[in-house]
This record gives structure tokens, sequence and C-alpha cells, in this order.
């Protein structure tokens, strides 16, 4: 029996190889990935600064995380792209034994996994390991057909995480769930397998749409008509950030777009994104992209 089309339905692991000859973002996605430089080098810029990657680098990057990159002449990379829910559950029976249910898989990753931007220095060798796995996963990414290959698809993904694993950094040093809403690293979030509530949808749309606006959370939550506590707790379960903290990592994106592709001066592209404190912008900035504006600017400029 023919086994029906999965296109349109929402696919938990994805691959992709690309090349890029121009610089890229800082962009943030939200769900997990992993990109293996396959060619070339670039300098990448995210909550861990500067730095360069090259062929047998590897770099994890979590949900919500601002990243960018200038290629030096070119890179190509090959990307995981993976449902952070489909990861949460894989922590949970890698964890069994130790697990009451998956809320319990949710906090440990929470603990384990602090650092939202990491570098894993494999090297060529281990890398090149890697690439057979990573083309078939980015031929099957391309099949119709996800279901009839999900075995093959989760043994290439188990494969792959087998090598790299070992290079995350993890820690056992615990926050609480309101310390990590309320800084920059965020972990994979937890949507506990039911729909983004849409009052969560509705403040997100509302910051991106406007983030030059003066927002606070009295304000927000009366468009909702929650209560500020209500609206945190709702807003950080659905996006891993709290709303304040998801509104700077909008505007640290738009400023980045206004250096990269207009003339404005950089005070008024700060203005622009609703910062009106020189050092104040520089510092989150700083903090999301890896670099300061000042810096980002001479990188675009010498990139065109």
């Amino acid at each position: 029996m023919e086994v029906p089309s999965d296109t349109g339905l929402h696919i938990p692991i994805q691959a992709k190889t690309q090349t890029f000859h121009h610089p890229v973002g800082p962009v943030a996605y939200d769900c997990v990935k992993v990109i293996l430089v396959r060619d070339g080098s670039a300098f990448l810029f995210s909550e861990f600064g500067k730095q360069t990657i090259n062929v047998g680098d590897a770099v994890l990057l979590c949900a919500n995380t601002l990243c960018g990159s200038e290629p030096e002449g070119q890179i190509t990379v090959t990307t995981v792209y993976m449902d952070t829910d489909y990861l949460i559950d894989q922590v949970f029976w890698q964890h069994v034994g130790l697990l009451c249910d998956r809320l319990d898989a949710r906090n440990l990753a929470e603990m384990m996994y602090l650092e939202p931007a990491q570098i894993l220095r494999l090297g060529e060798e281990r890398a090149g390991m890697l690439m057979p796995w990573l083309d078939e996963l980015v031929r099957l990414s391309l099949d119709d057909h996800y279901g009839r290959r999900f075995n093959r698809i989760q043994a290439l993904w188990f494969a792959l995480a087998d090598v790299i694993a070992p290079f995350v950094k993890v820690s056992s040093v615990r926050l609480s769930p309101s310390q990590r809403s309320r800084t920059r690293p965020t972990t994979p979030r937890h949507r506990q397998f039911c729909p983004l509530r849409e009052e969560a949808r509705k403040i997100a749309e509302l910051l991106r749409a406007s983030p030059d606006v003066h927002w606070t959370l009295v304000a927000l939550a009366e468009l909702i008509h929650m209560s500020t506590s209500q609206l945190v707790r709702v807003f950080t379960e659905a996006y891993g950030k709290t709303p304040l903290a998801f509104l700077s990592m909008i505007r640290a994106e738009e400023l980045a777009r206004l250096l990269r592709d207009t003339d404005l001066p950089i005070e008024a592209a700060m203005r622009q994104v609703g910062w009106h404190s020189r050092g104040h912008a520089a510092q989150l900035f700083r903090q999301y992209v890896g670099i300061t504006p000042v810096e980002y600017r001479r990188l675009s400029t010498q990139a065109v």
C-alpha cells in the first residue's frame, strides 16, 4: 500500500547543506540547530562573543539564540534543525531511571545545558566521519515520505549525537526557573505537547511588529487581560524567555539589520529600535550578538 506523502506536516528533524559567500544574520530560530562546517571558514558572533569556525568545527545553538556569521571568502555547512519537544523527549528516555516524567526531563535539561551557544571543536578527522550520515540525512529531509523513513532518520541523528555529545559543555550548577527566564541563555523550550497559547503568540507578534515602543509588563498584560505574573509564566513557557528579554533579542536583531543594510548613524539606529541609551544598547547588543554595534558596522562595511 502506498504511504501517504508527509508534505506540509511538521517534521521534527531536518537537514540542509548550504554555501554562504555573504554575511548572515544575526537571526534566531525557534528550534535547536547543530551546524557542521564542511568547507571554508567564517567569523561567528553570538553569545560566546566573536570566534572563528573552520572545517572540523560544529556549532550548537539552542532555541531563540541569536547568531550571525561573516564568511572568510565562503563557507559550506550542513545544518540539522531539531524540534525542542522532540529533544526533551530524548532526554527523558535517556535518563528514565532517574526521572518521574517529562517535566523532570525539562528541568534536567535546564540544569545541564546552561550555555545556549557553543562551538564544538571536533577536529577534521572526526568531523569527516559524520559527512556520509549528514549527506543521507539531507537526502531524507527532501523525501516526501518522512513517516516511511522515520527509523532511518532517527538512527542517523543518534549516530551523529553519539559523536557530538561528548564535546557539549554541561554544568551541574542549577538556576531557578525565574533566574533562567530573565537571563540571556535559554535551553530548548518545552511546549508540553500542546498548542502554543494564543496570548503568548499575540504578545510575541506585537513585540516583533513594534520593537521601538517602550513596552512594560503592565501594558502587555493589560492587552491580553492577564496579571503580569501570569503573562511572564505563559510567555516563558512558550518562548523560553520573559517578554522583556524576548524584546531585547528582537531589538538586537533589528539593530543588526539597520547597521548592515542602512547608512543610519549608530545612535539613530539604536533609537529606531527603541533603545535611547547608547551604553545600555551597546551592552545588550553585545550580550545577544557577541560583538559591539561599532564592530558589527565595521564588519558589514568591510563585507560590502
